[in-house]
């Protein structure tokens, strides 16, 4: 999960203005379905929106201080994430990413991965332009032994060439590539560096050393920002439908859609429209921001104040329920399918008050024997309540994780606390501090390759184990 909205998004939701019909649509539909359809279509587009703000700025505004690489080249961060990361809300801070979006449209890539030491956690989440997984690579799902593996878009129709280990298919042809590179402490990352320049994306033609075939016309990727998304939310979700044939689920949405003149090769006058059709849309869309939004309250299941929710998955997880899909977007975009990683989250105590560090210290106390279950690690990172992002702090610290256990003070009877306050807690219990915010607290638990035979928190927030409570200390 690397979770609301971009910051692209700021809160301009509330202000959004309208795309534009023609004059004949407009007195084709009446104000009620233009409504109607507005708000299914930007739950609908919502995650496809982000993907594509994500996208634009990492693979094609170069002048971004986001831009990562260009499409088909694999950018790795020899760091993790930290306040100074605003791209994509609640990051991962604790596996130093390598990033791709690639484009598959004239021909397959293979990307090839090194040997990793089987105590290491990795893996290479596949994510389609919807934000729907299609795949993984990895310690859980291939292991940890070297290998090739292809990715075509849609329509490919090839043979699969010896060598290759697995074919993956995306349902759109500029799909994302997540790597995820366990850390165990600040001196391991030229470890992590080694395994990271193993990383290796190829054209398919080049990988069986063959002509490349012809390049596929550029495309036109209209620029992004806060105050284009006012105005031009679904144009982008029509430039990412070109790219991206309709799913038999997606049928019945692009068809509304397409009523109001949005879809793949359709542009918009905004000035066409009628005052009656303008307040319309801009009232569907608030309509769906707020069904968003309450969905996000209620994702999951609360226990011990914790959210645990179901995570991400691929197109059949999602069918045709466009509000999980962009809830589970808004809360964290590109989260991983519940077996790879499972994230309990937290905003508030169990009785449901706000956590505020600026008013109050917290607690977490994990039981002798019961830190969270899991085949590879797990995490508890801070952000911002308010923006989701990770905080300045004087430590330099976002998280604490199961690597850290070393470092850190267990109590006497064997039980673990964490000290989640903006203050330090005493030099004697700085090793077990989470540093917070002067102001509301957004807490992620990560469980990475999380264990299924008991205890487990799987199913998601039915399982035998379950996050400790937060608790007031003052």
């Amino acid at each position: 999960m690397i979770t609301t909205l971009p910051r692209t998004f700021g809160c301009a939701l509330a202000l959004l203005a309208s795309f534009g019909l023609t004059h004949a649509q407009a007195a084709d539909i009446t104000a009620a379905e233009t409504k109607a359809i507005a708000e299914e279509g930007y739950i609908y587009g919502l995650p496809i929106v982000m993907n594509y703000a994500t996208m634009y700025e990492y693979a094609v505004d170069k002048s971004s201080s986001q831009y990562k690489a260009p499409f088909n080249h694999i950018y790795n961060m020899h760091k993790v994430f930290s306040y100074k990361d605003t791209a994509i809300v609640s990051p991962n801070s604790d596996t130093p990413y390598s990033l791709m979006f690639m484009d598959l449209r004239s021909e397959p890539i293979v990307l090839s991965v090194p040997t990793v030491e089987k105590s290491r956690y990795y893996s290479v989440q596949l994510i389609d332009n919807s934000t729907n997984n299609f795949g993984y690579i990895g310690s859980r799902t291939t292991g940890n032994e070297a290998g090739d593996y292809m990715l075509v878009g849609p329509d490919w129709k090839g043979v699969t060439p010896q060598g290759i280990k697995k074919v993956f298919r995306s349902s759109t042809q500029l799909p994302f590539v997540i790597f995820r590179t366990q850390l165990y402490n600040p001196a391991d990352i030229p470890n992590v560096e080694k395994i990271q320049s193993g990383y290796a994306a190829r054209p398919l033609s080049a990988y069986l050393k063959q002509p490349a075939p012809p390049a596929a016309p550029a495309i036109d990727l209209p620029k992004i920002d806060k105050d284009l998304v006012k105005t031009d939310f679904f144009k982008y979700v029509g430039v990412v439908m070109q790219l991206a044939p309709a799913t038999p689920e997606e049928t019945a949405i692009r068809a509304k859609l397409a009523r109001l003149g949005i879809g793949a090769g359709k542009d918009f006058n905004f000035q066409d429209l009628s005052a009656e059709q303008k307040a319309a849309v801009v009232e569907g869309m608030q309509a769906g921001h707020a069904k968003v939004q309450d969905a996000v309250n209620h994702l999951g299941t609360q226990v011990n104040g914790w959210n645990i929710v179901s995570s991400g998955g691929d197109a059949a997880f999602y069918k045709d329920d466009w509000l999980k899909r962009a809830a589970i977007a808004q809360a964290g975009i590109y989260a991983n399918d519940a077996e790879e990683a499972t994230y309990p989250m937290a905003k508030v105590l169990s009785d449901g008050t706000p956590l505020d560090g600026s008013k109050h210290n917290y607690t977490i106390t994990f039981p002798a024997g019961q830190l969270p279950p899991v085949n590879a690690f797990w995490s508890v990172t801070m952000y911002d309540g308010k923006s989701q992002l990770l905080i300045k702090n004087p430590i330099n610290r976002y998280l604490i994780n199961s690597p850290m256990l070393p470092d850190m003070k267990k109590n006497a009877d064997g039980s673990l606390t964490l000290y989640v306050q903006k203050d330090s807690p005493g030099a004697d219990k700085e090793s077990n501090w989470l540093p917070a915010p002067n102001d509301l607290i957004y807490m992620v638990m990560r469980l990475y390759w999380p264990k299924t035979e008991n205890p487990s928190v799987l199913p998601p927030g039915k399982g035998t184990w379950s996050p400790p409570a937060i608790v007031k200390i003052n």
